[in-house]
């Protein structure tokens, strides 16, 4: 390889370093090229895009981009998984953790998340977190459950008073349909009663 091919290529992966949040570097020694182009599929479809580099060139990237926590995980034949911005770190995790378990030959040696250094086995404990949209759903849940309780608290109390309310409507039509009906003519005087008055006078 050619210096000039050297230096593109140590310039774009301290570019990629720099750009990527997250990132998962793994040991692929004896692993097949059928292996490693499904376990690259499996990674794109979760956002990641994993990428076989020379340790000489990745050292040189990685002093370049800043980034000396990595050097100690460039040991052994290098892939490494570059999540994109809006990529789930666990589902990637999961992917990998689940390759080394099948093949028994890829190892996960470690990574960076969000900025910070994590060892294989805090890579390990990721792939176990339920996935992002899972944690969203349990999260909303979480926020909904006592808003719903709230909303039930607050509304209890108007429907009962919208039931008085009707109760009393109720009534006061019951009686003014009573007050609409005719009034009952007075009982006529007894006749006794007429004639004590004529005498009188």
């Amino acid at each position: 390889m050619e210096r000039s091919e050297k230096e593109r290529i140590v310039a774009e992966l301290a570019e990629r370093l720099r750009a990527a949040e997250s990132l998962f570097v793994a040991d692929y020694r004896g692993l097949t090229m059928t292996q490693i182009d499904g376990l690259r599929g499996q990674l794109l479809e979760n956002g990641a895009r994993f990428t076989v580099v020379k340790n000489t060139l990745t050292r040189r990237a990685a002093e370049e981009a800043g980034m000396n926590d990595l050097l100690e995980l460039l040991d052994g034949p290098t892939a490494i998984a570059f999540l994109e911005p809006d990529a789930d770190p666990v589902a990637a995790a999961k992917v990998l953790n689940e390759a080394a378990r099948t093949t028994r030959i890829l190892l996960v040696k470690g990574g960076i998340l969000e900025g910070k250094t994590i060892s294989e086995g805090q890579v390990r404990e990721l792939a176990t977190v339920p996935p992002l949209d899972v944690l969203r759903g349990q999260v909303l849940g979480a926020i909904v459950a006592p808003l719903s309780a709230l909303i039930g608290l607050l509304t209890a109390p108007l429907q009962n008073l919208a039931g008085l309310v009707d109760a009393r409507i109720e009534q006061l039509g019951g009686e003014a349909e009573g007050q609409e009906q005719e009034p009952k003519e007075p009982e006529a005087q007894e006749p006794e009663a007429l004639e004590q008055t004529e005498g009188d006078e």
